[in-house]
């Protein structure tokens, strides 16, 4: 009958215990994500802002729900397509009053201009990806469980955050655990989950 050498024994259990050690540690995320400074162009309007321009003083007041396209682009009666992304709401109002008075349409006109929704995209390992409404209090954790949460597959220790052409890599994990290793996103903001090599 074989019996293992006194060293064999001794090391075994000395092995399973730190195995088990390491495997023990579930709420052992530590760390924290990094600081993300504001958005630079927050008020700056950008393609798939949903606006509403209200004219004012006129012999015709309206309201006029628009969005900006693609090319930065909104389309209002009697001037056509305005350049609007970029700008801000103020800077866009002052436009838009100037464009019916230099084509005549005009005299005198009062204008407003609203934002009524901005998004934040999410995609990669996420179930629904795509563009999440933002509110003041959108967080990254937030934003994904509005996108339907993770996959299956999904790192969920390296989100890339990007915002103002910078990437940020952010745990999910780690903000689930700390609230305030959760930061806020900003309208334009974009969330990508990669997908794990397991």
């Amino acid at each position: 009958m074989y019996f293992p050498s006194r060293a064999l024994r001794f090391s075994l259990p000395v092995a399973l215990l730190v195995l088990t050690a390491g495997c023990a540690t579930d709420g052992g995320i530590t760390g924290v994500n990094p600081s993300i400074p504001a958005a630079t162009k927050t008020a700056q309007l950008r393609p798939g802002d949903n606006l509403t321009v209200v004219l004012q003083g006129v012999p015709d007041p309206s309201t006029n729900p628009v969005q900006i396209d693609d090319q930065g682009l909104i389309s209002l009666p009697f001037i056509g397509s305005l350049a609007a992304a970029g700008t801000s709401p103020a800077e866009l109002s002052t436009r838009v009053r100037e464009t019916y008075i230099a084509k005549k349409i005009y005299t005198t006109v009062d204008v407003s201009v609203s934002v009524t929704e901005r998004y934040v995209y999410v995609g990669g390992e996420v179930v629904h990806p795509g563009r999440i409404i933002w509110a003041p209090d959108l967080t990254m954790t937030k934003a994904i469980q509005a996108a339907g949460g993770f996959t299956l597959y999904a790192k969920e220790e390296k989100i890339a955050l990007v915002r103002d052409e910078r990437t940020y890599d952010l745990n999910a994990k780690l903000a689930q655990k700390n609230p305030a290793q959760d930061p806020r996103l900003m309208p334009g903001d974009s969330l990508q989950a990669p997908r794990s090599a397991f």
